[in-house]
């Protein structure tokens, strides 16, 4: 890692991270790796690679040996034994994030361009609440992209409650309050393997 660390310092003790601004061009894949993306496109076969290298370079910090990291049947990476983690990739930056299941429950990264979403994709991913909390943010401060924040925040949510519970939230499953020095989430009445969960809260600078 040779850039300043973006990911790293949103992060608790105990979670291992690394990261990546770039696709090094020594990055290579184990063979069952390689043949998962075989057909893709170079941009694709580059980020693929480079955070699957992150995911290595973390399993070592945590002391676990380097295995192949393959999607499962519904797209998130299949973790070594007792090992939660969670992947991102976006133009400039690469990224995982690990820890030992008796540390850390479930565990959810997401990095976007500090860019505005498309036109009508915050309509799609935003609840009624949300999309009006967005409209008074970027009427306060227009040069942070609070859209993109909040979907990307939403993001992270879902890449570690599916594979801590095996339920696929929605979009409107998930509500979340974005504020100028915190981000609140709220997740309200998902059911999970021990029945329905209420009123979970997890707050983290941004």
């Amino acid at each position: 890692m040779t850039a300043q660390a973006l990911i790293a310092p949103l992060l608790p003790a105990g979670v291992a991270v690394a990261e990546e601004r770039g696709d090094p061009p020594h990055a290579r894949l184990p063979a069952q790796e390689a043949a998962h993306v075989a057909r893709s496109v170079p941009e694709r076969r580059g980020e693929f690679t480079t955070v699957r290298l992150c995911a290595r370079r973390a399993l070592a910090q945590l002391g676990v040996p380097a295995a192949a990291i393959l999607p499962g049947p519904h797209g998130a990476p299949q973790w070594p034994a007792g090992v939660v983690g969670s992947m991102t990739h976006c133009r400039g930056c690469r990224g995982a994030a690990l820890a030992r299941r008796c540390d850390v429950a479930a565990l959810g990264i997401d990095a976007e361009p500090a860019e505005p979403l498309a036109d009508g994709v915050l309509e799609a991913i935003a609840t009624v609440g949300e999309r009006a909390q967005i409209r008074r943010l970027l009427h306060h401060r227009p040069s942070i992209a609070w859209d993109r924040l909040l979907c990307s925040a939403k993001e992270a949510v879902y890449k570690s409650t599916f594979p801590a519970t095996g339920v696929r939230l929605g979009f409107e499953d998930v509500a979340i309050t974005v504020a100028e020095a915190v981000v609140r989430l709220q997740q309200s009445g998902y059911f999970g393997p021990d029945g329905p969960s209420h009123h979970q809260s997890i707050r983290g600078s941004v």
